[in-house]
Formats: structure tokens, C-alpha cells, sequence
């Protein structure tokens, strides 16, 4: 079943513009809203239903249908134990691993491989062989390596379930198969990741290569690790990265990293694990990883509202990396629910990690706890044109300003210079139509400044309204609707002390976008206040 949703985009994270606003980068059509259900297969088994709208349905099919169009599928070598034992957080061995990517490219998503080069998880903390490659050297290690690489690619391509896109090595920030492949010996490192490309391009042609490190925010790390994977050839497509904003780093840190990295080794970046709480509630009472205090850290609330703000500004940061280079995310472990744990006793052995069996991460899926998709889904559907563009739907994001920004989140402001855009703020003050906050026009002084958002639509006709109070004695209060394919169409703000409804109907979208505001050429102490703003498809 498909989401009913508004195709709605906010063309650039929450800024303030001087002077005149520059036009929306256009958004590359290969642009991936991925997921990564590695448990999915035993969630699934574990008897956990999945429903959208109240129909029950595949959760790999709610995400496709409601625009997911990209797989990441991490791939262990043997997680299993000598006995059998399975070593659980979804043991993800090359048959579940085919049979996933059979799933997904049936519903005509890309599929991007992530070879962790052990049995079990890997990354920063821990990239420990597998059992079968211990005792090699490091010369057999890398004939391993390839051969297993060219394997691997090659049995999914004879499943009809190629890969687009291979990660070789996962979050190899510190290296991989350690300790051979230690960024403290380089020239090792960089002899295992070429030797797993030349494998992978030998299973099969047409595939990328992804480079993938953690701490999306950390530039100098970044760069001394591409650095140094440029000076041993290393040859590759796509820098990929983790971001968490309650462990790598605010957004503006990671915007900084992406937009440098991506100029610096001329290459896309992708963020292929990201995710962020919709609830603070414990699906399966035995913890979680997010808490209240990782909520307070990043700025959203662990609500599914913010949920979805958090999605609409990663989003709109990695569309707005210069050149094209922003290639997409991917959120991490959307439907993982129930008791399928991150590790069983003998995947705990191995990893010499004896946390305990646990699902701590059922409050930061795309899924409530009980198996209903939740609409942070719509942020895929407007972004890729999933889903069913639906009407009577509000595409405008935060129109009652209930999130914090600059002003406030998703909208941009202009005016001639920067003390004209200070008079624009959002506020919890005074008299509010609903909600607790507001947008308010005002300074002591003469200014001239527009709020407003840009947004990408499917065609038709739309209605523009905004409830609004109005002190008066401007030389220009309006609303208005523009670069929707037709003449500028605005409606005055009367001069009123009560809440009253401004309407601009009949807006004919024939571009696939529009611009909708507030514009004021005021005077010192002239003042507005606006709330609720809606911009709705009617047909």
C-alpha cells in the first residue's frame, strides 16, 4: 500500500539570507533515501507484522512504496560458531544477504553491499578477522580478500541480485582486519582495500566502490584518512559516511566535512547510517540506546515530528553539497523490533562482548512499536516522488513554527542587509492561534524582509492560506505564491488585532515548484505575527 502523502521539499536547511536569496540546487535524480533492515528477515520469523495506514503489509515494501529506493545490506563472512550457533543481530550470512537484495531489487530498488571482513560486527571499535583468516599472513590475507570479494559479488550477480554499490570494509575509520590493516601501517591497509576492489570488480562490472568511516562531523579525520588512502591509489567513488547527531557532531559540522571532502578527493558522499528517535518509549523493556539526553544533545525531540525534522535537515544538507556530490542517506536498522537481539552468547564470544541480549534500538525505527509505519516515511516519498501525491495535504514544513531554527526550521528568510532580516524571529509570546509559537515581523526601526519557503511539488492547483494579526502602517504586508510556472499571485494583510484567515486559492503549479511567504516594507514598531500556514493541493 502506498502512503497518501503531500510531495513536498524544503529546497535548503533552516538559513538566513542576505540580499537576495540564491535559487534551490537542483536535486540530482539519482538521489538514494535508503534503508538498512539488516534484521529484517529475523524479525520477521520472530512473528513482528508490519502496516501502513492500517493494512498490513512486507515492510520492505512499505519503504519502497512509500520512496525508499536503496538496500544496504551488511554481510558477514561466517556468523556462526564452530557447533553451529548462530551469533544473532540478524546473522547476516551471504544467503540472507542474497535472498534481501532478490527482495529489494524486485520492488526496483539498488542494493548497496556492505562487506564487514568479519564474522560478525565491525567497526571503529573492533574489525576482528575472521575465524577461517587468522593465522594467514599478511600476502594471504589479501589473496583472500579478493577472492572472497569476487565471490561474494559474483553469487549475488548469478541470483540476478547484483550490487550497485559495494562498501569494502565497514566504519574502517581505524582500520580492517586488524591488527594487519591498521591505519598505523598503511601500506598494508591501502595493499586489503585495493586487493577487495580488484575482487569486487571481478565479480562483476558496473559496480561502485564506497570507502566507509564514522564520525560524519570530524573533517580532520577525514582527511587524514583520504589523504593517505590517495597517496597508497586507493581507487574509489563515494566517500561514505556514519552520522549520528548525538555521537559525530552537530549538522553544521558534518555540512562542513561533506562539502569539503567532497571538493577536496573530488567524489559523492553518501551517509549510509544515520538515525534518530521517534519515541522515548522501550518497545521490548530492555533498553535503549537513545535517551532523553541524547534528544537535549542533537536539538530535535525524540517525537516522531522530530523525528522527521531531523530527517528533512539531514536530508536537505546532503542535497545542498556543492557540485552535485551529495548522493544520499541511508537510515539505519528502520524495522527492527521484537527480540531479535544485537547478539546471541556465541556472537557475544566472539566479539569478547558480554552486554547482554537486547533490542536497544526499537525507538529509532521508521516503525512504531507496534509495527505501524510512522510518517517520517513521508520525508522519503517527497524526496525520491514515492508514495501517491495525495491532496489536502499541508507540503510546507513547520507552518505553525513549532521547531526552533533561524528563524524557525525550514524556513529561510531574506532582506537587503542583516539587520533588516533580525526583525524576522520566531516567538512563544503574546497571542498565538495555536500551538505554542509563532512567527512575528518587528524592529524598532524601518526594515524590509520576506520569510518564506521553497518547495518541490507535482503539478496541480493549490490553495495558500495563513491565519495572521497585523498592527498596520507598512507600505507593503502580503502573502504571496511565486515560481510555480505563473505570475506572482498575493494577497494583502488586512490591519487586525484578531486571528484572521488570508487566503490565496487557485495557484496553478505547472513548474514542479513554488515559493510561498511573507513579504513587508515597514516601518519602525510596525508589526506582524503569523501562525499556521498551510500551502495544500486541492487537484
Amino acid at each position: 500500500m502506498r502512503r497518501i502523502v503531500a510531495v513536498a521539499l524544503a529546497a535548503a536547511l533552516s538559513f538566513t539570507a542576505f540580499a537576495t536569496a540564491s535559487p534551490a540546487q537542483a536535486v540530482r535524480d539519482d538521489f538514494y533515501m535508503g534503508v538498512d533492515p539488516g534484521t529484517l528477515i529475523d524479525v520477521e520469523r520472530s512473528g513482528i507484522r508490519f502496516s501502513d495506514n492500517g493494512v498490513q503489509d512486507d515492510a520492505l515494501s512499505i519503504m519502497a512504496d512509500n520512496g525508499a529506493n536503496l538496500v544496504r545490506l551488511r554481510l558477514w563472512n561466517n556468523p556462526y560458531s564452530s557447533s553451529g550457533q548462530a551469533y544473532g543481530g540478524g546473522t547476516n550470512d551471504l544467503a540472507k544477504t542474497i535472498a534481501m537484495a532478490q527482495r529489494a531489487k524486485a520492488l526496483g530498488m539498488d542494493v548497496l553491499l556492505d562487506l564487514h571482513y568479519s564474522d560478525f560486527w565491525a567497526d571503529p571499535g573492533k574489525q576482528i578477522k575472521p575465524k577461517a583468516w587468522q593465522s594467514l599472513s599478511y600476502s594471504q590475507l589479501t589473496t583472500a580478500v579478493r577472492d572472497y570479494s569476487r565471490s561474494v559479488v559474483s553469487q549475488m550477480a548469478a541470483a540476478g541480485a547484483t550490487p550497485d554499490i559495494v562498501e569494502v570494509g565497514n566504519e574502517i575509520t581505524n582500520g580492517m582486519l586488524l591488527p594487519t590493516g591498521s591505519t598505523s601501517n598503511w601500506s598494508q591497509l591501502g595493499g586489503l582495500l585495493k586487493a577487495g576492489i580488484a575482487g569486487v570488480h571481478e565479480g562483476a562490472g558496473g559496480i561502485e566502490i564506497a570507502l566507509h568511516l564514522d564520525r560524519g562531523g570530524n573533517n580532520a579525520a577525514y582527511r587524514t584518512w583520504f589523504d593517505n588512502a590517495r597517496n597508497q591509489g586507493v581507487p574509489y567513488d563515494i566517500i561514505a559516511m556514519s552520522y549520528y547527531p548525538y555521537w559525530h557532531g552537530t549538522l553544521s559540522q558534518l555540512r562542513t566535512n561533506m562539502n569539503d571532502v567532497a571538493a577536496r578527493y573530488g567524489k559523492d558522499v553518501l551517509i549510509v547510517e544515520t538515525a534518530y528517535a521517534h519515541t522515548l518509549t522501550d518497545c521490548d523493556g530492555r533498553g535503549n540506546i537513545f535517551t532523553s539526553s541524547h534528544a537535549q544533545e542533537s536539538g530535535y525531540p525524540a517525537t516522531v515530528a522530530g523525528q522527521t525534522q531531523f530527517l528533512r535537515d539531514l536530508r536537505n544538507a546532503v542535497q545542498a553539497v556543492p557540485n552535485d556530490r551529495g548522493r544520499g542517506l541511508v537510515w539505519w536498522e528502520p524495522a527492527w523490533l521484537g527480540t531479535t537481539s544485537w547478539a546471541n552468547q556465541a556472537g557475544m564470544a566472539y566479539i569478547n562482548d558480554f552486554a547482554g541480549e537486547s533490542n536497544a534500538w526499537d525507538n529509532q525505527g521508521l516503525f512504531n512499536c507496534s509495527g505501524a509505519a510512522v510518517s517520517t516515511l513521508d520525508v522519503f516519498a517527497e524526496t525520491t516522488g514515492g508514495g501517491d501525491p495525495g491532496t489536502g495535504q499541508n507540503v510546507l514544513a513547520n507552518g505553525g513554527f513549532e521547531t526552533s531554527g533561524s528563524p524557525a526550521s525550514g524556513w529561510s528568510v531574506w532582506g537587503p542587509t542583516s539587520a533588516d532580516t533580525s526583525a524576522v524571529f520566531r516567538e512563544s509570546r503574546g497571542s498565538i492561534y495555536q500551538g505554542s509559537s509563532k512567527l512575528t515581523f518587528w524592529k524598532s526601526t524601518a526594515y524590509t524582509a520576506s520569510a518564506y519557503q521553497a518547495v518541490t511539488v507535482p503539478n496541480g492547483t493549490y490553495t495558500l492560506t495563513a491565519w495572521v494579526m497585523n498592527g498596520g502602517g507598512q507600505s507593503a504586508a502580503r502573502l504571496y505564491a511565486k515560481h510555480h510556472g505563473g505570475t506572482e499571485r498575493q494577497a494583502g494583510l488586512p490591519v487586525t488585532s484578531t486571528w484572521t484567515q488570508v487566503t490565496i486559492a487557485g495557484i496553478q503549479v505547472t513548474s514542479g515548484r513554488i515559493e510561498a511567504g511573507f513579504y513587508t516594507s515597514a516601518n519602525g514598531g510596525n508589526w506582524i505575527n503569523v501562525d499556521d500556514v498551510r500551502l495544500v493541493r486541492t487537484a
